[in-house]
């Protein structure tokens, strides 16, 4: 069995090697990683510390920057593990949550499993407004999906291969927005879907230290909501 790890990756040159170190040391027995690590457009040199791993694992390049879900997006086209996740490149999202996340999958009592950071109690969220904006936007997710997430934005979910094949070749999402279009196609085709807690690096960034999410991604976000949700 292979787990797909789908890194996006924008101007991440000061953590990516970090995060791509514990992402390899972490042992899965006997469930084999696949690394697909796809740089959206990075000016700062991240391109070319990436170009040094083509080797050792798969590496897709974006001409110019699209947004995290058109990364996404690539890393779905380019898995061939039999489950996929996705993980972030700036070490806020701990890969010893892989074992918590693949469980509920490997004991065949789940097809998507959402990390949820609020079901952490030593959470704390760097920023308050983010925190409430988060619980907002997961709220009118739920409304509109029937789950009952408690963190639809979290990074880390992970995905039986089969989901992956349905709900990839209809999302169109390029930013942040492909969150919660891939709940809403999740919960349209009635997949399974469980939370678990996860733990946290905790280095929190701000948009000046290279935070990637706008207040705008989450205006985006509810259009999105409604149109896969209520018009499709």
């Amino acid at each position: 069995m292979t787990l797909s790890i789908i890194i996006p990756v924008f101007n991440e040159k000061n953590t990516v090697l970090a995060l791509l170190k514990k992402v390899t040391d972490i042992n899965l027995g006997d469930i084999k990683k696949e690394i697909i690590l796809v740089d959206d457009g990075s000016t700062d040199g991240t391109k070319e510390l990436l170009k040094t791993l083509e080797g050792q694992h798969k590496v897709v390049y974006h001409e110019k920057n699209q947004g995290k879900g058109a990364a996404v997006r690539t890393g779905f086209k380019n898995a061939t593990g039999d489950m996929v996740l996705i993980q972030d490149a700036d070490l806020e999202y701990d890969p010893q949550n892989y074992f918590n996340l693949m469980k509920p999958i490997l004991d065949g009592k789940a097809d998507v499993v959402f990390g949820s950071r609020f079901m952490n109690p030593e959470f704390h969220h760097v920023s308050k407004l983010s925190h409430l904006a988060n619980i907002v936007l997961t709220g009118f997710s739920n409304l509109l999906t029937g789950l009952k997430l408690t963190d639809m934005w979290t990074c880390h979910k992970i995905f039986k291969k089969e989901v992956v094949d349905t709900i990839s070749p209809k999302l169109t999402g390029n930013r942040f927005e492909i969150e919660p279009e891939m709940t809403a196609l999740i919960a349209k085709n009635k997949f399974r879907v469980t939370e678990v807690p996860l733990s946290f690096l905790g280095t929190f960034r701000t948009i000046k230290e290279g935070k990637k999410v706008r207040m705008k991604d989450g205006v985006v976000s509810v259009w999105y909501m409604i149109k896969f949700n209520l018009l499709k």
